[in-house]
């Protein structure tokens, strides 16, 4: 079932089919340099869908399936679900991509479309986005999405940049 597309990509809910292509994924060590879990066995990935699975139940978001359109081929995954950052549930935006489609633009693409979704289908007041300071790739891909402001934080014992947009600023960025 296809939530939404982009000019490159399908975006559609993770399904326990994707298990051993997001397990190749969130196996590479470069994908994962900058996580709080770290490098992801086919366990952990398997883990991960269920609780996508939960977040499109309990709150009709979560991380969703990036398709590229013109293979078919999936490339990793984009989306907004919930995440505790101290003692507040936050909408959270999180994505990974397949090393093969780093730099190449899917990313941003893939945030934006989001974003989109977020804001004028689900009608999120609030989407944050955490990130280590010197991941400069998502910082650069935060900012080109729109978010500019952010303050530091401690985030698993890590001192992150917190990142907010709010509805009002992505219908004026938009």
């Amino acid at each position: 079932m296809q939530l939404f597309e982009t000019d490159r990509l399908i975006v559609r809910p993770l399904s326990h089919q994707d298990v051993q292509a997001l397990t190749e994924i969130l196996s590479d060590p470069a994908v994962m340099k900058f996580s709080v879990r770290g490098v992801c066995d086919e366990e952990a990935a398997r883990k991960f869908i269920d609780w996508c699975l939960e977040c499109y139940a309990s709150h009709g978001i979560g991380p969703w399936a990036l398709c590229e359109k013109t293979s078919g081929d999936f490339i990793g995954f984009c989306g907004v679900g919930p995440e505790w950052v101290g003692d507040k549930e936050e909408i959270n935006l999180g994505y990974r991509l397949a090393r093969s489609f780093w730099h190449q633009g899917f990313a941003t693409e893939a945030v934006k479309g989001v974003l989109q979704y977020a804001f004028e289908q689900k009608q999120c007041e609030s989407v944050v986005v955490i990130i280590e300071p010197e991941h400069a790739a998502s910082v650069r891909v935060t900012e080109k999405a729109g978010f500019v402001n952010y303050r530091l934080q401690d985030f698993h014992n890590r001192a992150v940049r917190l990142y907010r947009m709010m509805r009002e600023d992505w219908v004026l960025h938009a």
